[in-house]
């Protein structure tokens, strides 16, 4: 399932499919791409905000879900990188790394996927990017997905606004891929982004999701993506296939 251009349709079309997307999402997280100590909910509000995906840790012995891989190894995207020109570190808010839900499960990661809100003015992607870097100063390891090109408000896209918190040197995009999809893994100290830059028509990797500093699982986009786009009406795929005259 390739990635489509969500900029054809309107930001309530694209809101509908997003929900969906989060919900097949969810469901193979929940259905084995976890292992079993760890499970997924959506919609959660948390301290410091309101993330598409949550995956709360609920246990300490390490086992597996039904055929679940989790990886040590480096993941396979096309970049890497760590902050070089190293920001100064703001003062720390007091003990956010203990971020809980009401059961007393405590986060370890996340997934948030850009909507357009997150870069319809620079006051939104700024607040995007810090609650990003609020979650990674937490403690908290991000996956964040960026359907949308750059626009006036990010432009070089919504990871270079995240990195920009990090890092004095600028993220540029990989000329034909304007669309960004990132996994931050926090080592207490700095975060290290696995980067992987598409386009409208790539299919979506499975970009790695940390659990904890060197263990990861292969997170299920395509599927999940696939799931979603199916159960949309077909009048709207039909405007999102077909080709502009």
């Amino acid at each position: 399932m390739p990635m489509h251009d969500w900029t054809r349709v309107s930001a309530g079309t694209y809101h509908d499919f997003h929900n969906s997307w989060l919900i097949h999402l969810k469901e193979a997280l929940n259905e084995g791409a976890l292992p079993d100590d760890y499970y997924a909910m959506t919609d959660q509000r948390v301290d410091i905000a309101e993330p598409d995906v949550v995956t709360y840790h609920a246990g300490a012995n390490g086992s597996h879900g039904r055929g679940t891989a989790v990886l040590e190894m480096t993941p396979r995207v096309k970049y890497q990188t760590q902050p070089l020109l190293k920001l100064a570190k703001p003062r720390r808010p007091e003990r956010r790394i203990t971020i809980r839900h009401i059961s007393g499960h405590q986060i370890v990661a996340i997934i948030e996927i850009v909507s357009p809100s997150n870069k319809d003015r620079r006051g939104h992607v700024r607040r995007f990017a810090e609650k990003v870097a609020g979650f990674l100063h937490a403690g908290v390891h991000v996956l964040m997905i960026d359907p949308f090109p750059p626009t006036a408000n990010d432009p070089a896209g919504m990871h270079a606004s995240i990195w920009r918190q990090f890092d004095r040197k600028r993220y540029t995009p990989t000329e034909g891929q304007p669309l960004t999809m990132a996994a931050y893994c926090w080592d207490g100290y700095d975060p290290t982004a696995y980067i992987e830059p598409y386009a409208v028509g790539d299919a979506l990797t499975a970009m790695p999701l940390f659990l904890n500093r060197k263990r990861y699982i292969d997170t299920p986009l395509e599927l999940s993506y696939g799931q979603a786009y199916a159960g949309m009406p077909a009048f709207w795929r039909n405007v999102i296939e077909t080709q502009p005259v």
